[in-house]
This record gives C-alpha cells, structure tokens and sequence, in this order.
C-alpha cells in the first residue's frame, strides 16, 4: 500500500474516532450554533453517564453542588418573615382574666419561637444563616419583651416596690435576657451542650402564663396604678432614646455611604423594637384603661399608638442610608428615627400628664 493510501486510511480512522467521541453518528449536524450548543449538550450527557468509580463519585459531587446552591436561596426564601402584623392578637381574655400586656408578650414569643421559627442563632447547615433582617427583628422584638419583663417584675407585678416580686415574672424577666444568637453547642465556647436562645424563650412564656394563670384565679397582684404605668412609660422612653442614639451616631458616621452592611441591621432592631412595645403598649392600655380614661389621655393615647404604629410599619425594600439632604438616595434611617422620636415624645407627654 502506498504511502498516500495509508495517510488517507490513518486520518479516516481518526474522524470516525472523533466523530464516536462526539456521540455523532452518519447524520450531518445541523448547520449554526445549535449543532455547537447540541453537541456540547451531547458531550456533558456523555461525560455524566460514562461508568466507572470516578465518574460516579464526579456525579455524587455534582449533585452535592447542585443542592448546595439551590438549598441557601430557596431554603431563605421559604424561611423568610419579618412579621409586623399588626392585626396579630393573642387569645382574647375576660374582664378578669389576667393582663392583656402580659398575654400579648407570651403570644409574640410563642409567634416567634414556635410558628415563624427562631433565626438568630441558626447554625451553618440551616438556610437562616444567611439571612440578616429577620433575625435583626426578632431580636429588637425581644429585647423590648425583655424590657417590658423587668418592667413587670419591679413595677407592675407586686403592690408596692417594698413587696416581694412575683417568683414566675422574675424568672421570666431573667430568661427574656438570654442573648438571641446562642444555638445548642458552640466549640469555640464549650464541648459541652448549652441552653440555646429558643428553650430559654419558651421557659419565660410558659412562666408569662402560669402568672396570668394565677393572676386570673386571684393568686397574683397586678397592680393597676397611674404611677405604675407612669414608671413603665418612663422606662420605654428612655429605652427609645438608646435606639435613638444609635440611629444618630450611624447616621453622623455613615450617611450618604452608597453601600452600608449595618443599615439595614439597625433599622430592622428598631423597628423589632418598636413593634415590640407597640403590642405591649396596645395590652397596656386595655389593662390600664380605667387610669387612662380618668386622666383623660384617651386622645394622647391615641396618637402615640398611632407614632408606633407607622414606624413600625416602615418596611423599604432595601434600606438606604443615603445623605441627610439627598435628591434621590433616601435616607430609611431618618425616616424611622423621626417617627421613634415622635413616638417617644408622646409617651414623655403622657408620663407628666400621669405625673399631675
């Protein structure tokens, strides 16, 4: 055989060679970049399906891949809820049938922690790592339930503040302390378990309504005295202002930044916060309605409720922290720190007419 016949014989073997790779056959491909696409296509499939252990394990770590990208954003999507319903009402409670206050922090605990699911402390391997506003708000609405608990316990729930304090409440006030990001077992801290953030918030609702238990059968005090509620609106004011403080120092550090990680942090606490007191000021003013009717703060009631209520409800897509005096970047943080001071001069207002 001459050497052109077998030049001709070795590159025919070589296209068939080729060809069978490709997963081609006797058929043409279609002309354009679809014959491209389709064999690319036709290449992958064959590279995923071609036996062998290594090829089998390359497939086990695809699939891995593959669920590991689509678990973070649909497992956030699915997990996802700033609940600032503010329809949401516990059970309704007879004319004597404990506190109304105490009976919605229970319920927004049990909302949380129970229903909607405690996001602050969620491991890695849970997609609620990864979210940021959810947790941010559930833990202002905590800590101003934590506020409200100690409250309770040195005020409102013993007759005088010489008297003992009610044992469930000053357990409870203790519990709604706990930090909102401890999960059940952290190395870096301990080898051993610890108490994670959503046993302890249980422990404190249940001890909320063994005390609204005993407060309904007569066997608890709740004092309903205009200088207790005076006492309360004080520390609720003066708590506000810490957020008001915080607001102002980001804003004086951050303002006008285009791209702020914290912003959205900060309005989110606070506006967990402010939800937070707007329930339990909404149970307080049925608790105390006698007071507030024989002081006449009805209309002043009103409109502080009515403060709380629309900066509560402030819920931007994305939070901006443009410049105070922008043309078109808005500043979400102003806007909610105008409506929190409003909120808390109202109850300042409402505390000196309680003072008269």
């Amino acid at each position: 055989m001459s050497l052109s016949a077998r030049l001709t014989e070795w590159r025919e073997k070589i296209r068939h060679r080729w060809m069978y790779r490709r997963g081609g056959g006797s058929a043409a491909p279609a002309a354009g970049g679809g014959a491209a696409a389709g064999a690319g296509g036709a290449s992958f499939f064959a590279w995923v399906n071609e036996p062998g252990i290594g090829r089998l394990v390359k497939r086990i770590g695809l699939a891995i891949l593959l669920i590991i990208l689509l678990y973070y954003p649909i497992g956030m999507m699915i997990v996802h809820k700033v609940d600032d319903d503010l329809d949401f009402a516990p059970p309704a409670l007879g004319a004597e049938s404990g506190s109304h206050a105490v009976a919605y922090a229970a319920a927004l605990i049990d909302r949380e922690v129970n229903r909607n699911g405690w996001t602050a402390n969620d491991p890695f391997f849970m997609p609620g790592v990864a979210l940021d506003n959810m947790p941010n708000f559930q833990q202002g609405m905590m800590s101003a339930l934590a506020r409200f608990g100690f409250e309770l316990t040195d005020q409102l729930g013993r007759a005088r503040g010489s008297s003992e304090a009610d044992p469930d409440l000053q357990r409870a006030a203790g519990l709604l302390q706990y930090p909102g990001n401890v999960w059940i077992w952290n190395p870096s801290v301990s080898l051993a378990p610890r108490a994670s953030s959503e046993s302890q918030y249980r422990d404190a609702r249940t001890r909320l309504l063994a005390y609204n238990a005993r407060l309904a059968a007569g066997n608890a005090v709740f004092d309903v005295r205009a200088d207790n509620l005076l006492a309360t609106l004080e520390r609720f004011a003066s708590d506000l202002g810490s957020s008001s403080a915080l607001i102002d120092r980001h804003l004086a550090e951050k303002a006008g930044s285009f791209f702020d990680g914290e912003a959205d942090d900060i309005f989110y606490f606070t506006k967990g916060k402010l939800y937070g007191y707007h329930m339990v000021l909404r149970g307080l003013g049925m608790d105390f309605e006698r007071v507030i009717a024989e002081r006449n703060l009805q209309k002043p009631w009103a409109e502080m409720m009515e403060s709380f209520h629309r900066a509560a409800m402030l819920d931007p897509w994305v939070v901006s922290n443009g410049a105070l005096d922008a043309q078109f970047q808005p500043n979400h943080l102003a806007t909610q720190g105008f409506y929190l001071l409003r909120a808390r001069t109202q109850l300042r207002e409402i505390a000196n007419i309680l003072l008269k």
